[in-house]
């Protein structure tokens, strides 16, 4: 991989946007109105938004000569069937049951297979997915491996199943209590970390002795599959498509948010690698819920920009440089002596805030109040995955149980910010660091039942918490 001050972008700025600058004291005011919750601040009131890269990707010319090309037919639109033969090409999957986003494929996946009291087995559930089992009486059941859960320990796949522990719950609780396994790739909640193709390949085949599905959450497949060209011994000289037909072989369908590794702003897709009647079925809940089955919610103009958008999520030189944007802000974040998910993942830089805010424990949000921080210092956006993202209440005690990891994640918008953006980030967070014991925790004052992170708000506390 070339260093990063030999190497330029593998595109160039044809638009821009402006973005607005704002004074500490206007953000001192607008996260208090906010609850101090950045998911309520105005997009116009953010300098960098690190919030998510879910939907905020920069598109091409040739998408956006694609969404020229949108046919609005209600029914049997051309583009739809453009998408699907990207998916069949890339993917192997005859089957394709377009969405508006992600959760919404979560849903008719989730609408079909799972019942009250099951256990859906991952390697780390990410939140809608999690909420959508939970909204099903169902549980979530993480089961990453050990090293997957340990920021600072180097491994090159710390996204991998533990297989010895998902062979256990099947074993422990019985086909009929496990509806399928779901493999995400890349593992978003522990920083954005690949899953091996060896391993994929070893889910499959314990999930094939027992009869139970496979099925992979493919928002970041492409990501996944570079870093298995990068890590994987015998990959290296297969292409990312290659990489990508053989992993998508392993499973019987996946969901997946276009919005990541398909570089738009809206759309997604359930897709069936042969099952036509479980597709469907599918197509009874999306008619339902999101439109016809050659729209699913979204305009003609949108299928031709995934359409496009997923080749272009697929070219080398272009991941290559996505990956390694990312590994410069951690690399500089660590060279200023901040913790983080090491070594850095596919999306995102994850900032282990246990180590670097020690002072507060959970019960104080120390997540969310680094989110805060980060915001008024240099209007940076960035997301909480700790305490109230994951923690949740047991419904017996009514207690709180608190997540093993406490995260900031700085998810990076594709192809939209320079290395100079990156360098911002880390100026604010030296400056952060070196007042990070006055730093003053946070108390809940408003909690939704499910998925709460997104509309909760706080109070902050006084210094001495």
């Amino acid at each position: 991989m070339p260093s990063r001050n030999m190497y330029a972008e593998p595109f160039r700025i044809k638009a821009i946007e402006t973005i607005k600058e704002t004074t500490r004291s206007t953000r001192e005011m607008l996260i208090k109105e906010a609850g101090y919750n950045v998911f309520n601040l105005r997009g116009e009131d953010v300098y960098i938004d690190l919030l998510t890269d879910s939907g905020t990707a920069a598109m091409s010319d040739n998408q956006w000569a694609g969404m020229m090309l949108g046919d609005e037919s209600y029914a049997g639109c051309k583009n739809f069937y453009h998408l699907r033969d990207a998916i069949n090409d890339i993917m192997g999957y005859k089957y394709v049951v377009p969405t508006h986003q992600g959760r919404a494929a979560e849903n008719i996946l989730m609408t079909l297979m799972v019942k009250a009291g099951q256990r859906v087995l991952g390697n780390m559930h990410f939140d809608t997915t999690e909420g959508h089992i939970l909204i099903r009486n169902a549980k979530p059941v993480n089961l990453v491996i050990p090293e997957g859960k340990q920021p600072a320990i180097h491994h090159p796949f710390k996204g991998n199943f533990d297989l010895e522990r998902l062979e256990a719950e099947i074993k422990q609780f019985g086909r009929a209590q496990i509806p399928f396994v779901l493999i995400t790739v890349t593992c978003n909640n522990n920083g954005g970390q690949p899953v091996a193709m060896a391993n994929i390949r070893g889910v499959r085949e314990i999930a094939s002795r027992y009869g139970i599905p496979v099925y992979l959450d493919a928002a970041r497949y492409a990501e996944n599959c570079y870093f298995i060209k990068m890590r994987e011994p015998g990959y290296q000289d297969k292409s990312i498509k290659e990489i990508a037909r053989e992993m998508f072989s392993y499973a019987d369908g996946c969901t997946m948010s276009a919005k990541k590794d398909a570089l738009v702003n809206i759309g997604g897709f359930l897709a069936f690698k042969d099952d036509r009647e479980l597709y469907e079925k599918a197509v009874q809940v999306q008619i339902t819920y999101e439109g016809f089955r050659t729209y699913g919610g979204l305009a003609g103009r949108d299928l031709e920009a995934i359409a496009r958008g997923l080749y272009e999520g697929i070219d080398e030189r272009y991941l290559e440089n996505r990956i390694r944007q990312v590994a410069y802000l951690g690399e500089e974040l660590l060279a200023a002596g901040i913790p983080i998910i090491e070594p850095p993942g596919g999306h995102g830089i994850y900032v282990d805030v246990k180590r670097f805010l020690s002072h507060l424990p959970q019960a104080a949000f120390p997540a969310q109040a680094l989110v805060v921080e980060l915001y008024l210092e240099a209007g940076i956006r960035a997301v909480e995955l700790g305490t109230c993202a994951f923690g949740y209440r047991n419904p017996e005690t009514g207690e709180m149980v608190y997540p093993e990891m406490e995260l900031v994640r700085l998810a990076i918008p594709r192809r939209v910010y320079t290395d100079r953006h990156m360098d911002l980030v880390v100026r604010a967070f030296r400056a952060i660091a070196a007042r990070k014991e006055r730093i003053p925790g946070l108390r809940l004052v408003y909690e939704a039942p499910v998925l709460r992170h997104f509309t909760a708000r706080f109070e902050m506390l006084s210094f001495h918490h």
